[in-house]
């Protein structure tokens, strides 16, 4: 079965139906999207920002992170399920628009930016979380995040026209 088949079946399921024809669950489902959308940029860009050396100074790096984390990590699980049912919504269309694949490329690039960033430099936090100098590694890692997560909220944006259909 092609994938397109199977976008096709997804789309007529009840559930899918379902989303796209609510009065209310649809609003509802991209308004929770919008807000843990802001939820988890502003926790990440907040320790984006300290990485890149631009906020928090005074801060310890490992503060930022672990006031931070449980807070981006709540809003990204539930970003990911209003996101998945506002795909669900609508299948077919999401995956033929360009701004939807975009998105997922820069969302999975940053779901790699992280992880390397977690496995490798921010290992030795305790060696640099306190001094003045950020790693190059860490900064980099901060300013790519950045940069992948506006281009994933400029894509989800432009999704929203039909230019392509």
């Amino acid at each position: 079965m092609s994938l397109q088949a199977v976008l096709e079946v997804l789309e007529a399921s009840g559930p899918s139906v379902a989303i796209r024809e609510s009065i209310l669950f649809y609003p509802l489902v991209e308004t929770t999207h919008v807000l843990t959308l802001c939820l988890f940029l502003g926790m990440t860009s907040t320790w984006d920002l300290r990485l890149a050396g631009c906020a928090l100074r005074s801060v310890p790096v490992s503060h930022v992170v672990n006031r931070l984390f449980p807070w981006a990590i709540a809003g990204f699980v539930v970003m990911v399920i209003s996101g998945g049912m506002l795909f669900l919504s609508g299948p077919v269309r999401a995956a033929d628009n360009p701004f939807f694949r975009v998105k997922m490329v820069m969302i999975a690039l940053a779901g790699i930016n992280a992880f390397v960033f977690h496995r490798t430099v921010f290992r030795w936090v305790e060696e640099w979380d306190e001094g003045d100098e950020i790693p190059r590694r860490a900064r980099l890692a901060g300013i790519l995040s950045l940069v992948l997560w506006a281009i994933v909220v400029i894509c989800g944006r432009m999704q929203a026209y039909n230019w392509f259909d």
